[in-house]
Formats: C-alpha cells, structure tokens, sequence
C-alpha cells in the first residue's frame, strides 16, 4: 500500500472521526435543555403546585393510599425515577454491548424522554399522579440515555482528545440550557402579552423542552454509528441478567482496589447533596423565600453561567494546590453556602442570587475534578468497565438526598430544615475524602502519580 493511499485513508478516518464528534456534541445540546428547564427550573414549583391543588385539609395526597405531603411529592418523585434507572440501566447496558446496536437503544432512550416531558403540557387541575409518572419516565430515560451516549465517547475520540471532545459537549449542554431559558423567560414574564395565562406559560415551557430535545436528537441519531459487538461481549452468555453479572463483577474486582473505592464512596456522598440541591432548589426558592418565577430562572441563569467560569478556576487552582485539596476546598464552599441558604430572608431576590452565584462556582468544578481524580484511579485497560460502574452507582446513590429532603419536610414542614439537612452529605463526603491517600491508591491502580495530584 503506498504512502499516498495511507494518508488519505487517515485523512477520511480523522474526518469520520470529526463528523461523529460533532453530532455527539448536539445530544448534550438536545438533552440539557430537559435538565435545566425541566428538572431544575419549572417542574419542581408546578408539579407542588398541582399536588397542593389534589391535598386534603391537612395538606397531604394519597397516591396508592399512602399519605404524602404535598410538598414532598416532587422530591420523592425525583428519587422513585433514580430507582427505576439504576434498574434498568445495567438492562440496557448489557443489550448494548452484546448487540453493539446503541444507536436504537440511544434513539428509544431519547424518545421515551422526550415523549414524556412533551406530555408534561398535560398537567393542569389536580393531575398529579399524571406527573409524578411522566417524570419518573422522562428522568429515567434521560439515565438510560446519558449512559448509552457517555460510551460512545472512547470510540469517537482517541485518548490525546478525550478531554477536549467531552469538555465541548458539556459546553454544548450549557449553551443549550441558557439559549433555552432566555427564551422561557420572555415567555413567562410576557405570558400576558402572548395571551396566555401563568401556568400555561409553564406547561408550555415544559414542552417545548420535550420537543427540543426531540428535535436535536436527530443530529447524533444521523452522525454516530454503530461498530457491532466485540469478540468477547459477542460470546456472553444471552439473558437479561448479563449487565448485573458484569456489574458484580466489576465491584468485585474494585475490592481488588479498596483506595479506588474508598474514593468513589466519598463521591457518591457528597455528589448526592449536589445533585439534590440542582433539583431542590427552585422548590426552596418558590415555596420557602416566596420568589417569582422569573427570579428562579434568572437565578438558574446565572448558574448556568458561572459554572463554566468556576470549572475553569478549579482547573487552575488544581493545577497549583492539586485535584484533592480543591474538591475540598469546594464542599467547605458547599457547606457555607447552604449555611447561608438556611437564613435567607424571604421575598430578597437580591440574596438567592448571591446564593446562586456562591453555587454556579463551585457546580462545575467540584464534578470536574471528581472525575479526573476518579480517572487516576482506574486500573489500566478497564476504563469502561469502572466507569460504567461509576455512572450506575452514582445514579444509585442519588436517590436519598432527595428522599432526605423530602422526609424532613415531612416531619418538620419546614423547606428551611430540609435544605439545611444536605450539609449532612457535603460534611460526611469531606470526611471520607480527607481520608483518601490518593497518592498512593493512584500508584496501587497501577498508574503514574502525577508532581501534583
């Protein structure tokens, strides 16, 4: 084969190669839009609402009989889908690495999601069981689906530009989420100029989410292709329960590496108060502290914005003081910030700012190193497998601080005590972290240590 030939044949890969990457960046556009307008904007205070509306005298619903304050709904909703994705994630999982067809997986994934948050324009009245289980399946799907497009990552991009193609798409995300809400604001601040009333503003804003993310699925759906199964995966044994075979025995195989797993317990802990503050926060904002709506997606805004400027400081801060002492550094700065959260003054939007602000720049950063971190401690040659197992344990894990959440409120009706009760995860996770010798459990994985870690 002559020079020539070789080079154009690297030419067409390396351009292949780019055309994937590109429409792997727009599922991160699709998708985000849900996460941030959805999940974190206008689900939380409408579904209360709708629930408030079914309550009895004393304020509780009873789906399936059972007693639910209507306040707690929504959390309680968030930690039932978590619970249903961790189930079905090792499913899909295992479909897709003996078939090597994610790309179908990825496409019913999608759609399920957006078919549901579409079908979230439906919530009016007293509807709140309708969307207590449209969010259980859009959340749900949207797991699945992260997780079939995570993997396409190492076979879209080789090692030298991993870092580079994953940062795009998480900028991608962003990108979207803030286009996304400016658009929802002007909708529900002029919602009587458009000739439509505040709460079909929100189920309006709901679904366009769906339709979004609908929409630009297709771009990742027509670019990324399908490579078959490997050899190895190709001879597993057929049976549903292959993906928690797989999963046991790579936790099995963690126990091998106990400083890897002392890490990612400390994570799971305290990337579970992270995750519940996304989800809570608007709830805390609209039904504790009496703020508009538009002050919540301002505020979510500014989130959105300060994230990538405080994922770029910790970068630089890592850099010099290392990744551990920065993580740390940020749960102290998680901790003081809900600290504060706990005695903001009602109907201050200036002071949920300032909140806001206090969390957009720690968000980014304390996620991005964790996984880098986490990234020195894999044994070589078993990336995908431990951070398939990553992915389903974080899910696993982030069901309670909503379940926390919404018990307190339960017990104390008080969304003051229920925000306050998340410092619990941030100090815990400091604690386990602390104890982590990553030096060494980098150089038992096997791996270089790096001058400053």
């Amino acid at each position: 084969m002559g020079t020539d030939t070789v080079r154009t044949e690297a030419a067409d890969d390396a351009a292949g190669r780019r055309r994937e990457q590109r429409g792997w960046y727009f599922y991160d556009w699709a998708c985000s839009v849900y996460s941030t307008s959805v999940l974190t904007v206008f689900l939380g205070p409408y579904l209360t609402s709708v629930a408030e509306a079914a309550a009895d005298a004393d304020g509780f619903v009873h789906p399936l009989g059972v007693p639910v304050r209507a306040g707690s709904f929504f959390a309680y909703s968030v930690s039932l889908s978590v619970v249903v994705a961790v189930l079905v994630m090792p499913l899909v999982g295992a479909a897709a690495d003996r078939t090597g067809r994610k790309k179908p997986l990825l496409a019913a994934a999608a759609y399920t999601g957006a078919a549901a948050t579409t079908a979230m324009f439906l919530l009016d009245g007293d509807r709140y069981l309708l969307g207590g289980l449209l969010l259980v399946v859009a959340n749900a799907a949207q797991s699945v689906a992260m997780m079939l497009y995570n993997s396409y990552l190492p076979q879209i991009a080789p090692p030298e530009e991993r870092d580079a193609v994953s940062s795009r798409g998480w900028a991608f995300g962003y990108a979207a989420g803030s286009l996304m809400l400016v658009v929802n604001l002007a909708l529900y601040l002029g919602h009587e100029t458009f000739g439509v009333s505040e709460g079909m503003a929100v189920r309006i804003c709901l679904a366009s989410a769906g339709l979004w993310w609908g929409v630009f699925a297709l771009v990742p759906l027509l670019r990324l292709r399908d490579r078959g199964p490997s050899a190895e995966k190709a001879g597993l044994q057929r049976g549903t329960t292959t993906g928690f075979r797989q999963l046991a025995a790579t936790l099995r195989d963690m126990r091998r590496h106990p400083l890897t797993l002392a890490f990612l317990l400390a994570y799971l802990v305290y990337n579970d108060g992270i995750q519940t503050v996304i989800t809570q926060a608007s709830v805390y904002g609209s039904k504790e502290l009496g703020l508009s709506q538009s002050t919540l997606i301002g505020a979510v805004l500014l989130v959105q914005v300060l994230a990538v400027a405080g994922a770029l400081t910790m970068g630089r801060l890592a850099r010099v003081h290392g990744a551990k002492r920065t993580i740390l550094g940020s749960l102290v700065a998680w901790t003081l910030t809900l600290a504060a959260g706990y005695f903001l003054p009602a109907g201050a939007p200036v002071w949920f700012f300032v909140l806001a602000a206090g969390i957009g720049l720690v968000l980014g950063g304390s996620q991005a190193l964790s996984r880098s971190l986490f990234s020195h401690l894999v044994p070589p040659g078993k990336e995908a497998e431990y951070f398939s197992a990553y992915e389903i344990s974080d899910r696993g894990m982030s069901w309670l601080g909503p379940l926390l959440f919404g018990l307190t409120y339960q017990v104390t009706g008080s969304y003051r005590d229920a925000i306050i009760s998340l410092v619990a995860f941030f100090v815990i996770g400091f604690i386990l972290l602390a104890r982590v010798p990553v030096r060494r459990a980098i150089s038992e994985a096997g791996n270089p240590v790096p001058p400053t870690i």
